[in-house]
Formats: structure tokens, sequence, C-alpha cells
């Protein structure tokens, strides 16, 4: 059996809400106050599965509740009940750690949504931030593909497990390529709405006069090219989640009509007059300072508010280096099975030098370096030659060679059809000249693998040489 507590000092609502909770196989226990409500709470709080309460009591601040159950009893989902339009309490109540709200008054789509998600957040235990000894396997079988051990990402991975207990918009912060949809994807599969859909949107990729109906949908007819009905991308993530991708680069004259999604929770299609309820949870993310933006006039300051009810900030590779070892090994490791080949080696030498590198695409760009060496390297092991060629042509170990090769001849070395135009094709080329074009001799010269040799060779054009 089910228990929920309701907190309202309006005996008719309580009454309301006490008989849909009935007909849902809930049992009702009333408070009027906040008094009656702490002395509920501590006599009944171990069987309870949901508390509703009202934001204003006679004797106090429903806010005051609902941070008392946030510390005291944090598996217990607290929703509020806030008047039509009070945007500012809805959003002070999910910052104060409620799960929810609904508004007056009350309607019963509403509450069976409310205890839908109540009733699946019991199904999903909390999560606790994982401590050292258990941080790899937690990376690998509880969070997915966000890796790492680093505090940075110890916290990061604690606030996941917080905000994914709430139905509050959720706003990430990050570099490109710090793994942003990630954290999103991973907030939404750990939510009382993991079995619905993710929606990812990039808002900077739609055309802007498509924005709209691509969001929402439109009718047929609506405008030319609209041959048939669009329900949106909004209403496609019903009862599951909408990640808004680069939300900067949403126009002004959309963002008046997001926040007023946000506010009602309701959608209308383009080329209709009818707005249509929608149950879904916002997760935007982007790599612009939003605040920044705000001031500078290109974001609405009370759209900023909404979306940033929790604001999490992912780290940039550089604050986590201690991280890179898992992260390459996690890397290498899910590019072999994709490939179908024995994971390669990582040296040790490597590993220092990616520790080094700016590395300002973050993991992705650390990915596409490691995807690219595995493709062209021969070996079981990956070294710094395999990741970047580039720097071993300049470093120490090839530095006799090619003053050699580059001494060897007065004039540059030169081919019909080709012309070189860098300091590293010139040397290529003249590697290339001394061997007659027999590549093989060439690389080896060139301290290269043949098939980074043919890498080059096909980049510059230059393979159909004979």
């Amino acid at each position: 059996m089910a228990y929920c507590l309701i907190v309202d000092d309006e005996a008719d609502i309580r009454t309301l809400l006490s008989l849909y909770m009935q007909r849902e196989q809930i049992t009702p226990i009333e408070a009027a106050d906040l008094s009656e409500a702490r002395a509920k709470l501590a006599a009944e709080h171990q069987r309870l599965d949901l508390c509703l309460t009202d934001m204003r009591l006679p004797d106090g601040d429903g806010l005051d509740l609902v941070e008392e159950i946030s510390r005291d009893y944090p598996n217990l989902p607290v929703a509020v009940i806030t008047a039509h339009g009070q945007v500012d309490a809805a959003v002070r109540a999910l910052k104060g750690g409620a799960f929810d709200f609904i508004s007056k008054p009350i309607e019963q789509d509403t509450l069976h949504r409310l205890l839908r998600d109540a009733r699946n957040l019991k199904k999903r235990p909390p999560h606790h931030a994982p401590d050292a000894d258990s941080a790899a396997n937690q990376d690998h079988n509880d969070l997915g593909n966000l890796v790492g051990q680093s505090p940075a990402m110890q916290q990061l991975k604690s606030m996941i497990y917080k905000v994914a207990r709430s139905q509050a918009p959720v706003f990430i912060q990050g570099e490109s390529g710090t793994g942003k949809e990630l954290v999103a994807r991973e907030i939404h599969h750990h939510s009382s709405r993991a079995d619905g859909p993710f929606v990812p949107i990039n808002c900077g990729a739609i055309p802007a006069e498509l924005i709209e109906s691509e969001l929402f949908g439109h009718q047929k007819g609506a405008f030319t090219g609209a041959n048939r009905e669009s329900i949106g991308l909004f209403r496609s993530a019903e009862c599951g989640t909408v990640f808004l991708d680069e939300i900067a680069e949403l126009p002004l004259n959309l963002q008046v009509t997001l926040l007023r999604v946000l506010q009602e929770r309701r959608v209308r299609p383009v080329g209709s007059s009818t707005e249509i309820p929608i149950d879904v949870r916002i997760i935007s993310a982007s790599h612009q300072d939003l605040a920044q933006a705000v001031k500078e006039g290109r974001f609405r300051h009370d759209l900023f508010y909404r979306l940033n009810v929790i604001g999490l900030r992912v780290p940039p590779l550089r604050e986590r280096l201690s991280d890179l070892p898992l992260l390459v090994d996690h890397i290498t490791a899910r590019l072999a099975a994709r490939d179908q080949r024995q994971q390669p080696a990582v040296t040790a030498d490597l590993l220092k030098w990616l520790e080094h590198q700016p590395l300002t695409g973050n993991v992705r760009e650390l990915e596409n370096l490691l995807e690219r060496a595995m493709a062209l390297s021969d070996n079981d092991t990956l070294t710094v030659e395999d990741v970047a060629p580039d720097a071993m042509l300049s470093g120490t170990n090839s530095t006799a060679a090619v003053s050699d090769m580059q001494s060897s001849t007065n004039q540059p070395a030169t081919a019909p059809g080709i012309t070189a135009h860098t300091d590293e094709q010139q040397m290529v080329l003249n590697a290339l000249e001394q061997t007659r074009w027999n590549r093989t001799e060439a690389a080896r010269k060139l301290g290269l693998t043949l098939r980074q040799l043919r890498y080059r060779l096909n980049k510059w054009g230059w393979n159909e040489r004979t």
C-alpha cells in the first residue's frame, strides 16, 4: 500500500486530493499546517511514498518543508502546489529540492503525471557518488561513457545522481567536446523518465525559418511545403526528455515561445490556434556563457532564469588530466570492439605526450586522435608517432635523417605535376625522389610506417604518381 502526505490549509483541496489518491490505490494522510506536517512526517516517514504540499501555510512557508524533507528524508519525493502563474515560486521550490510542482486549479491529468513520476522514482533507489575503490566499476556499469575518477568528475557524477531525481530544468555548461550530451543522457537514464524517449536537438543546426515547426510541429498547409501534419520534436519526446543543445543559438523570437512552453507546459503547432499539453523535461546546454549572453542582449533573462534552475558544469579535459589513462583505455577498448580487433596497448611516452597537448577539443579531440592512430597503425601498440606522426618528423630522432635528405641536393626535389607547399611535403618528396619513389624505402627513411606514408600521399593527392 502506498501513502501520500497532503499538506494544505484548505480543506476542500485536501479532500479533492485525498479522493484522487484513493482512486489511485494510495492512502492519503492529511495535514493542515506546517507543524502538523512535521509531526506526521516524524511518525510516518518510513511508509510515505510522496509528499504534496502547498507553498503558503498558516504557520510558515511550504518551501521550508521542502528543504527539511530534502535534508532529513532524501528518499521521499516532495512536490509543491503553487498558485496559477507563480513561476518564481515554482522555480524556488525546484531549487530547494522539490522534484516537481503542480499549479492551481489542479487537473487530474497533471496529478496522474505527478504520481507516475513519483512511483518511478521509488522504483529507482538513490545513488551516491562512487568512492575511489568502486569508481572504475561505476564508470562502466552505471554511468555509461562518463569515465573518470578525478575530483571534478566525482563531483559531476554526484550532481547527476541528485538532479536525476528531480523534474527541474537543467542547464549544462561546458566547452566543446567535453561530453554535455552524455551528461544529459545520464540524467535522463537515471530519472523517472528513463523509459521514455530522449530527444536531442541542436538549436544551431536547424534553419531559423524552420525551427519553430521542427520543435513544436505544424498543421498540413501551414506554410509552403507543409504537405502533411508534423507533431514536432517536443511532442515526440512525450513522457521523456528534450535536450536542447547549443541553446544560445536559439533566435530571440523563438526564445519567447520556448519561455511560454516552459511556463504553460503546452505547445501550439504552426498554423494551429489550439495549444496541446506536453509532458517533457527540458535539459539545455551551451559552450557559451549564457549569463554573458544575457548581458549582451543575445539571450532573454527570464528564459535563462527558467532554464538554469539547476546548473551543471562539465570540466574540460585539462582540469582532469589524471583521468587521461582511463579515458584512453576506455576509448581504445570501444574502438577495438567496434572494429573487431585486439585493443592496442598504449606506451607511457604517448600518455605523457598527450598530457602536454592543449587538446582544446577535449575528449572529442582525444577520441579523434586515437581513432586515426588505430586506423593507420600496423602495430599492436600505439606510440607518439602513431598519434602524431607530424611531431615525429620534427622530433630529435628524425632531425639528422631529414637534414641528410635536404642537403643531398642543392635544389629542391621535384616530380612531374607535384609541388611541395609545406616543409613536411618537401621532406616527403625528397625521400621519395631519393628512393626513386619506392614508398617502402621512403617510409623507412622518414621513420614512418608504409600506411602512414600512404595516408599523406592520399591526403595531398600524390597517390597517382607513377
